[in-house]
């Protein structure tokens, strides 16, 4: 067999391996539960017993949901937001009786619910479970557990740094809150800037100047609402549909001539979703933004 044969039948056997994988179609709930509606299950009986598994990567944790017969024939499993997943990106799969598992396909996602989120925070925490669809086109829960949670908002560009908007959830705002840049490399550097806060509602203004003269690097944002003598809450945003923001939520940047070379400075959101600076090298062309 030729190679573009043997390339064509890999494909038409992924295709039809796709077609008859068990797909879920996921609907979100604005308390942090997920429903799940799973079609094709593969040699699924009326008497069978079945479940959806969630199996967090890099792990042991599993958490097994029954799946039982709805309305429109297909099996559902709920996940309420009362049962705990831990931090972390969870595979899901299909189980029917003593068969082996096997992996489910994305079907529809209605996550409506989660856009502009606004837990009570009268639990202490915030549990956050977004459905998303990996490269490798399967369904996986991203999975957030934050006790409390500082949830950043608008970021505003100009006079050289950047003002932060958020809001805490999970414990109070003393008169004594700060925010904190913490240097990836070197834990024991930080910038502190004075936050104002109305209620649970915070800002602080963060200059990029400071950051950029310590060089190229990643500075992670913390937010401390007792003052120094209290715990760190990690900046982050959590509360809408969006399971991997690094990519979409993107901000200028403003370059600075400093001892290192010309620097460029922005907020970015890391893998997990959480708020940093990264100062690095300028990219050539890149006009002075006022820094």
């Amino acid at each position: 067999m030729t190679s573009l044969a043997t390339s064509q039948a890999a494909s038409s056997a992924g295709d039809q391996e796709a077609a008859d994988a068990p797909r879920a179609d996921c609907v979100a709930d604005s308390a942090g539960g997920l429903t799940f509606d799973v079609t094709e299950p593969g040699g699924y009986e009326p008497d069978d017993v079945a479940y959806l598994l969630l199996r967090r990567r890099d792990s042991d944790d599993e958490v097994r949901l029954p799946l039982t017969p709805a309305a429109d024939g297909r099996l559902r499993a709920a996940l309420p937001s009362s049962v705990e997943l831990a931090e972390g990106r969870w595979n899901a799969y299909v189980q029917v009786a003593s068969g082996a598992p096997r992996r489910l396909i994305p079907g529809v996602n209605d996550l409506r619910s989660l856009v502009d989120r606004a837990p009570s925070g009268s639990r202490g925490y915030v549990a956050v479970r977004i459905p998303y669809v990996t490269k490798q086109g399967n369904l996986s829960v991203r999975s957030w557990l934050r006790a409390p949670h500082a949830e950043a908002g608008e970021i505003e560009i100009a006079d050289g740094g950047m003002t932060v908007h958020g809001r805490l959830y999970g414990t109070v705002l003393s008169a004594d809150a700060c925010a904190e840049a913490v240097r990836r490399a070197e834990p024991d550097l930080v910038h502190r800037a004075d936050v104002t806060a109305e209620g649970p509602l915070f800002s602080f203004a963060l200059p990029h100047g400071e950051l950029a003269e310590r060089g190229a690097g990643p500075w992670d944002l913390w937010l401390r609402p007792a003052g120094t003598s209290g715990p760190r809450v990690r900046l982050a945003r959590l509360l809408d549909d969006v399971a991997d923001k690094k990519a979409i939520f993107t901000y200028p940047v403003l370059r600075r001539e400093t001892a290192h070379g010309a620097l460029e400075a922005g907020p970015y959101y890391t893998n997990d979703n959480d708020l940093a600076v990264r100062v690095r090298e300028a990219a050539t062309g890149t006009e002075d933004a006022g820094a």
